[in-house]
């Protein structure tokens, strides 16, 4: 373990109000783990892995339960963000365009609840976020075959069928649109989503997308507009949207590391204004932590908390630097606590990190790490990627 780490292992800041007992991870089984899309005869199968994070529990870090699914794996790609509130986890196999439902209610006995695959005419879901009434909103990426045409944004019910859709074409205004991630505001009756591309193309969109909740309607594809001395270089995919912690402002981050914050969202013509500029050109998935935005950079092999108090001038408040091989990409937050879950590519491709956050400055501190290489309970013996991480209460 490295000297970095080390210093941390153990280290906790006071106990928050409610402790999460679980870390609920999506990861795949892969001899190859070199690329996030390692080579089909590599790879093994995808699996819901769940380990105990209580704090002082003789069982920190253990492997608790595993659940594979059926299938060779492909990508093991994004879930909720969080946990959803009855504990019914969507998760995507990106590359194979399938997507599962996971009963987690007893997070020590996981159950496969149901998979499913295209919505009608869209294919390959992304991303998916709990709605008021039980169901599930999804983004999907394309109509049809990869990178033809838009996808749309899809309700899906318990078992990943289609209720309703609402195709996210708007050429009109920008002829290049994934629908990527997206953010639901049932307290004004929006959502919002982003556009970037998962597959490599020559094209870039430079939009997020506003939509009514209660219909799926289409209110207005926003473009981003230029940041200062970079032109469309920093509005380029447009990944994930984040409500701050007042409960009405909201920030878009970009893959090119450019932070927009929306306005009028509630109207019939929200806008986006630049904001702050990462300074690298690779960023991941951010999350929301109290006053703070944690951002996780590629390009900087690091996490940056900025104070948001004033979403039009963020500041930076916090950066904690890793090795100079990590590519950190996903972060989660553990609900009314400072602990973060932290995985990604490079040195970071087979293992997980626990980090926390300061919530009176904004400094990020490591705790510990959770290593993806082991015989795991399914036989598999050797190197596992994983990619989302959710916590979750105990049983």
């Amino acid at each position: 373990m490295k000297s970095w780490l080390l210093a941390f292992v153990g280290v906790f800041a006071a106990s928050p109000a409610i402790c999460s007992r679980y870390l609920v991870t999506w990861a795949m089984e892969t001899r190859d783990p070199s690329s996030p899309m390692p080579p089909a005869g590599s790879m093994g199968r995808d699996f819901l892995a769940v380990f105990d994070i209580e704090r002082g529990s003789p069982r920190f870090e253990k492997l608790v339960a595993m659940l594979p699914v059926p299938g060779a794996a492909r990508m093991a790609h994004h879930s909720n963000y969080e946990m959803p509130s009855d504990r019914m986890l969507f998760a995507s196999d990106y590359m194979s365009g399938r997507g599962f439902v996971f009963d987690v209610r007893k997070p020590e006995l996981p159950r496969l609840a149901a998979s499913f695959g295209d919505a009608g005419a869209y294919t390959h879901p992304h991303s998916f976020a709990r709605l008021p009434n039980g169901h599930t909103l999804a983004t999907f990426q394309f109509k049809g075959e990869p990178d033809r045409e838009a996808g749309a944004l899809v309700e899906l019910d318990d078992q990943g069928r289609m209720i309703r859709s609402s195709d996210a074409a708007d050429s009109t205004v920008e002829p290049f649109i994934r629908p990527y991630s997206l953010l639901v505001l049932p307290k004004i009756d929006r959502v919002v989503t982003t556009s970037a591309d998962m597959l490599p193309a020559n094209q870039s969109s430079h939009v997020v997308q506003v939509w009514r909740l209660s219909d799926l309607r289409l209110i207005k594809t926003v473009v981003l507009p230029k940041a200062p001395h970079f032109g469309d270089v920093v509005s380029k995919g447009a990944t994930e949207a984040r409500v701050l912690a007042d409960g009405k402002s909201v920030l878009v981050v970009t893959g090119a590391c450019g932070l927009y914050r929306m306005t009028g969202l509630e109207s019939s013509s929200p806008a986006a204004e630049f904001v702050y500029d990462f300074g690298y050109r690779a960023c991941g998935v951010p999350v929301v932590a109290g006053r703070y935005w944690v951002q996780t950079t590629m390009g900087g092999h690091s996490l940056v908390s900025l104070d948001v108090s004033d979403p039009s001038t963020p500041r930076e408040a916090g950066h904690l630097i890793l090795d100079s091989g990590a590519l950190p990409h996903w972060v989660s937050r553990e609900p009314d606590g400072n602990r973060l879950a932290i995985t990604g590519y490079g040195s970071l491709t087979t293992r997980l990190l626990l980090a926390k956050i300061d919530f009176r400055t904004g400094a990020l501190n490591l705790i510990t790490q959770i290593d993806f290489s082991r015989r795991w309970p399914d036989g598999w013996n050797g190197p596992a990627m994983p990619h989302a991480a959710v916590f979750s209460p105990s049983d």
